[in-house]
Formats: structure tokens, C-alpha cells, sequence
């Protein structure tokens, strides 16, 4: 408790100012040592600096309801992540590529290489990504994107000079984008005769690359007994008219993949599929 002040006789000397406000600082002392020496009814001391009264229990932070992702780890592209086996297909866009950090990532299971364009073009990287991505352990194939403007002929010697089955894992991929200025069956008829070269090539009939659209407009119904993979860049799974089966679906080309510079395609396949379906027969990757 606090002690009172005893009274002073008039004219003693604490009535002068000096002594006055030495008695009021003592009074201030000895009140701020006795808060600091009282105590609770339960026999808890009281803090001295703060009187208000304590929570009864302590405060918790609310938590999440699941661990929060770290921002390092967040992708730009999330379309469908839990399918299992996806791939990518590169050229030389993609400019130097090391394959060995490409191989840690469990997600890619296929890598097509762009192997040849039109009669007389060859991508500057293709060897390069072919046997580094087969020195890395990845299952990979080549594709050559179609021009119509060219004739057949020359194309299939394009192909055929730089391309050697024996070197490739996977089924080749026919990349159809382009229309031409000719008629739509003379289209049609050409990129045919292409593709059964290549299938003579290989023994195993290549698979189509092309768009939703392209397929509505150019390719419906002509092209029934082929595989495709089919580029749509959305959240839904492409469909196309008719019942083609479609292996796989290209579902962004601004994918990033550790071990290659910049954006890069992405697919996944789609229903039953995987990639036993697309490897080449052992017979053709064996031939001498």
C-alpha cells in the first residue's frame, strides 16, 4: 500500500521549492517500487509497466489450412498438371539447351527435335538437341514442318538425307500449319503422298501436328486413319469433328522447363495414351 506524506511544521525547510519537489519525486518513487512489489490474489506479481489485464489464455495466429506455396516455385503456365506424362518438342528458337538439368525434371517423359523444313532447310540445332537429349536418358523423336509450296519430292529428300530412324526413339511427327495457294484436294493429295513416304521411311505411319482450326478447315475427313497432335492453347481438352484419335495435346507454347532459355511447347497426352504408344518398333530402331 502506499505511504502518506508526514506533515510539516511551517517554516521548516521542505516547505522551500527545492525541498517541495524533492518530496513530491520521492512520493513518485515510492509509489512506482510498491506497484512493483504488489501482487495478484493469486500470488502472481503484477507487471509494474503495464496494468492491464492479462488475456486468459495466450493468443494464437491463425494458420492456413494447407502450406503455402513458396512464390519460387509458382509457374507461369498451370493447365492440367495432374497428367502424369508430358513432353516438348524444341529447335533452334530454343537456342542452346543443357539436357542433363532437362532430364531432372520427372514431368518431361518426350522431346521432339525439329529435324527439317521445306526441300532444302535443316534446324542448326538439330543434332545437337537429337544426342543430347539421348545422352541424357530422354526419349526423343524429330518432326519436319511441311511446306506445301514445295513439291513432295524434294521434301522427302530433305527428310530422308538428314534423318536416320535408326537414331530415333520415337514415331516422327509431320508438322502441317501451312495452306498453300493451290487447290484444297491438291493440297490434300500432296501432303498425303508425304506422308506415306515417310511411313515408307520409317515403316510406321507418322503422326499429324496441326491446330483445331487448321484440322476443321483443311484436313476433316481425309486423314481418318492417322494419329494427331492437336495444338490448342486453353484450359479445355481439343475435340476434333470426327472420331481421329488424338495422342496429344499441345496445350501451351510459353512453358518453362529448367535447362532450356525462354518459353517452350508443351504436351500431354490425352486419354489411354502414353509413351509406349508413341516409340518406334524395336525392329526399326535396330536396323543396321
Amino acid at each position: 500500500m502506499l505511504l502518506p506524506a508526514l506533515p510539516l511544521k511551517k517554516g521548516s525547510p521542505a516547505t522551500t521549492p527545492f525541498m517541495q519537489f524533492r518530496t513530491i519525486f520521492l512520493t513518485a518513487l515510492l509509489c512506482v517500487a510498491t506497484l512493483a512489489l504488489a501482487e495478484k490474489k493469486d500470488g502472481t506479481p503484477i507487471s509494474p509497466l503495464y496494468l492491464l489485464p492479462e488475456p486468459e489464455k495466450p493468443l494464437s495466429i491463425p494458420q492456413p489450412d494447407r502450406p503455402l506455396q513458396p512464390v519460387a516455385e509458382l509457374r507461369p503456365v498451370v493447365i492440367h498438371t495432374d497428367v502424369p506424362q508430358q513432353g516438348i518438342d524444341v529447335s533452334h528458337y530454343q537456342g542452346r539447351i543443357n539436357w542433363e538439368i532437362v532430364a531432372h525434371n520427372k514431368d518431361i517423359r518426350f522431346v521432339y527435335v525439329k529435324a527439317t523444313e521445306g526441300s532444302g532447310y535443316v534446324d542448326d540445332y538439330y543434332l545437337r538437341n537429337l544426342y543430347g537429349a539421348k545422352q541424357a536418358g530422354i526419349p526423343v523423336g524429330v518432326y519436319h514442318f511441311y511446306r506445301p509450296t514445295a513439291s513432295v519430292l524434294t521434301q522427302l529428300e530433305n527428310f530422308r538425307d538428314n534423318v536416320d530412324p535408326r537414331q530415333q526413339d520415337l514415331i516422327p511427327i509431320v508438322d502441317v500449319e501451312k495452306r498453300g495457294r493451290g487447290s484444297l484436294v491438291h493440297f490434300q493429295r500432296s501432303l498425303r503422298a508425304f506422308l506415306e513416304g515417310v511411313e515408307r521411311m520409317f515403316g510406321v505411319k507418322p503422326i499429324i501436328y496441326t491446330g483445331v482450326n487448321f484440322y476443321a478447315k483443311y484436313l476433316r475427313g481425309k486423314f481418318t486413319q492417322y494419329r494427331f497432335m492437336v495444338a490448342r492453347y486453353a484450359e479445355e481438352f481439343p475435340g476434333l469433328c470426327e472420331d481421329v484419335p488424338i495422342v496429344l495435346w499441345q496445350f501451351t507454347s510459353s512453358s518453362y522447363v529448367d535447362g532450356i532459355r525462354g518459353h517452350v511447347d508443351r504436351s500431354v497426352f490425352l486419354d489411354r495414351y502414353g509413351v509406349s504408344d508413341i516409340m518406334l518398333p524395336s525392329t526399326v530402331r535396330g536396323k543396321k
